[in-house]
């Protein structure tokens, strides 16, 4: 296909008050093709003789333009019709376009702004689909200027630039971004203008690195080159640079060496995510060495075998994600690593005993829990089964050597007690109380056919602010049990003796502060006959809860999945549905219902103003890490986790909306406390909750 470029004077046809019509047949065309109208026969004749086509004869054409220019004003006094005239450039030779043709994008083309203005729609009108080849493409006036502005001549003139007070404010306002926050060209390129004066700044690094263009090996190795020189950068930053958007080796292996810096514990904390960061490392499966290309893989394995707990959380870790036969393989890649070098060690052999052995207990767990939650028998016949299940010598429950558990490594146990039960619920989960080398009871849950691993993201992120709280000496009682996914329909969880909300206001009159007087007697100088400080627990744990469910987004709750200790810890359950999902409609964005008001003594009560008190203090802390809690989301996106897979590309936001980081403190906590309020008058999860109770009932 192959058309000529028009030149010279162009004349056009308007619509006035008339409609577009873009199909093939048009009804309203701008080009005048077979017209006899004689002005438009003169100017056809006008644009020859500006073209050179007609010969110039200059006392001859000063009489025919003349003539001309009265017929055109004759003509426009007595036509109604409008034209648009267009003057193209003139080339000394016929430009041709030559188009080959491009097949049909699948992609539905969406309405233009000023087509969705239109008062009336185009009804049955076939509209031509034009494709753009370009539209995928560098801009090359953009990339010019980009090259222009970023020079490589100027890099030694660059070293000493510094901003004025005007240029440091809009540099300050960048350095505040949210991870999720994308840079405009002029951010980028203010960005790298001022580098050098940058490296001086911790928060700057992920965003320099997101104005450097990738694709310009020059800009590349300077960008590496100033690595080096950056100062120490935060575990958040290095975070952000282990996810999808950093692809570059050397970036990634920059972030490594911070995390390299991380004590085990503070790196137990992040392993989750750092676990999901494998999955945009460069781990070519194939290669049958014992180690990997992956400087991120191999920090890891390293760790891991220096520390039994970091290497029990590792492994698990790792042996879920290699369930997946099509994503699973480098992870697969990374477990060989660990359990090759691992029996390098002198310990190696023990340590990989270790981990089958445990293997081999979950196996048993998990094959009686699928008999029991298939079995259709009553509850007492479901505990007598298990309870000769675990008494049978072929199992090897009862009693055994001494092994880390693999919920928790630091806990040694030495055998199952036979003395289990199977807790009343929808999925038939057991608890079964271990005994450990100490001699106390670690009490679990066991469950299979639920996806626990939304509950241990959930549980590891609590674990994480609670760590955050404390570090600003708030103490809020949290209970973060602990979680573990052993398969991706299996898992287990610490059980923590605790009454639901719903059985206790049962049993007690409707009265919080009846169970906790009836468990912690005070005395008559106490507030309501309660210790101080359960009621401190309380009121905290509360807040504390509060705050991070609301951040979280945790939806479906209801009084069974709000729990409360004897000693006055409350604490939530179940976290099938997070970031704003919920079962029930209505629900709102925070769970605080007139019970848990009336269990602080009531809204005029000194405890809730205490209570709020503590709410806006946690949330104002917790606001200062929210780059760290965005980074960590964000490294899950791919984690199949139920509730981000749903909307992977919107998990982070909806938790950014959450912290209302446009706000400030202020007005952060002006909001939080309408929510407050707000969740304490809601009538509707009131009706839910008496719902749930029915069905509840009813089910036996």
């Amino acid at each position: 296909m192959s058309s000529t470029l028009k030149t010279g004077k162009q004349k056009l046809k308007l619509w006035l008050g008339v409609q577009g019509d873009g199909s093939l047949e048009s009804k309203t065309p701008g080009d005048l093709y077979d017209t006899t109208d004689e002005m438009d026969r003169l100017e056809k004749l006008m644009k020859q003789h500006e073209a050179g086509e007609i010969p110039k004869i200059d006392w001859l054409d000063n009489l025919a333009f003349r003539q001309i220019e009265k017929i055109h004003k004759l003509h426009a006094k007595d036509s109604e019709e409008h034209f648009l005239y267009i003057d193209f450039p003139r080339f000394n030779f016929p430009v041709v376009l030559s188009e080959r043709e491009y097949s049909r994008v699948s992609t539905p083309i969406q309405p233009s702004l000023s087509t969705q203005r239109l008062s009336k729609p185009l009804d049955n009108v076939p509209l031509v689909t034009v494709y753009d080849p370009e539209a995928t493409r560098t801009n090359p006036v953009e990339s010019k200027h980009r090259r222009l502005v970023r020079s490589h001549r100027n890099g030694p003139v660059d070293r000493e630039l510094k901003p004025n007070a005007k240029m440091r404010d809009e540099l300050n306002v960048i350095l505040n971004f949210s991870p999720t926050q994308e840079l405009t060209s002029e951010e980028k390129d203010l960005i790298w203008k001022f580098r050098y004066y940058l490296t001086r700044d911790k928060r700057s690094l992920t965003k320099f690195l997101k104005a450097v263009d990738w694709a310009d090996h020059t800009e590349v190795k300077q960008a590496i080159d100033l690595l080096s020189k950056w100062t120490e950068i935060d575990v958040d930053d290095a975070l952000e640079l282990l996810g999808p958007t950093f692809t570059n080796p050397t970036v990634r292996a920059y972030a490594v060496i911070r995390l390299q810096k991380a004590d085990d514990d503070e790196l137990t904390l992040y392993l989750l995510q750092l676990v999901q960061a494998l999955r945009f490392e460069h781990i070519d499966d194939r290669k049958t060495e014992d180690t990997t290309d992956s400087t991120l893989a191999n920090f890891l394995v390293t760790r891991a075998i220096d520390n039994e707990v970091l290497g029990n959380n590792l492994h698990w870790y790792l042996m879920v994600e290699c369930e997946n036969k099509l994503e699973g393989k480098p992870f697969a890649k990374v477990a060989y690593t660990f359990m090759k070098l691992l029996m390098e060690t002198p310990d190696g052999l023990r340590r990989r005993n270790i981990f089958k052995r445990q293997a081999e207990i979950v196996s048993a767990l998990g094959s009686i829990s699928r008999q029991l939650q298939q079995s259709k028998e009553p509850r007492p016949k479901k505990i007598e089964r298990l309870r000769k299940f675990l008494s049978e010598a072929s199992n090897n429950l009862l009693q055994f050597e001494p092994v880390p558990l693999f919920l928790d490594a630091r806990v040694k146990i030495v055998g199952i007690e036979p003395g289990t039960l199977v807790q009343k619920s929808p999925s038939d989960c057991s608890i079964h109380h271990l005994s450990s080398k100490d001699g106390s009871s670690y009490p679990i849950i066991f469950k299979s056919g639920d996806d626990l691993r939304q509950d241990q993201l959930v549980i590891q992120i609590i674990t994480l602010m609670d760590k955050l709280l404390r570090k600003e000496n708030l103490d809020l009682k949290l209970t973060p049990y602990k979680t573990l996914a052993t398969e991706s329909k299996q898992g287990a969880a610490q059980f923590i003796e605790s009454t639901p909300l719903a059985g206790l206001l049962a049993e007690h009159n409707g009265s919080v502060l009846a169970y906790l007087k009836a468990h912690n007697p005070g005395g008559d100088k106490s507030t309501f006959g309660i210790k101080p400080e359960v009621m401190d627990n309380y009121v905290k744990s509360c807040a504390g809860y509060c705050v991070i469910t609301y951040l979280l987004g945790v939806g479906d709750r209801h009084l069974d999945n709000l729990l409360l200790s004897p000693d006055g810890h409350f604490f939530h359950i179940d976290f099938g549905f997070i970031l704003g999902r919920d079962p029930k409609p209505f629900a709102p964005q925070m769970k605080l219902c007139k019970e848990m008001v009336e269990g602080m003594g009531g809204a005029s009560s000194p405890y809730y103003l205490q209570f709020k008190s503590y709410c806006f203090t946690a949330f104002t802390t917790l606001r200062k890490s929210a780059n760290l809690i965005l980074n960590l989301f964000a490294l899950m996106v791919d984690a199949n986790i139920p509730d981000i897979k749903i909307e992977p590309d919107k998990a982070v936001l909806k938790v950014k909306e959450k912290f209302c980081l446009e706000e400030s403190d202020e007005i952060a906590i002006q909001i939080f406390e309408n929510l407050i309020e707000n969740s304490v008058r809601a009538w509707f999860p009131v009706i839910v909750d008496r719902m749930h109770a029915i069905t509840q009932y009813l089910k036996g």
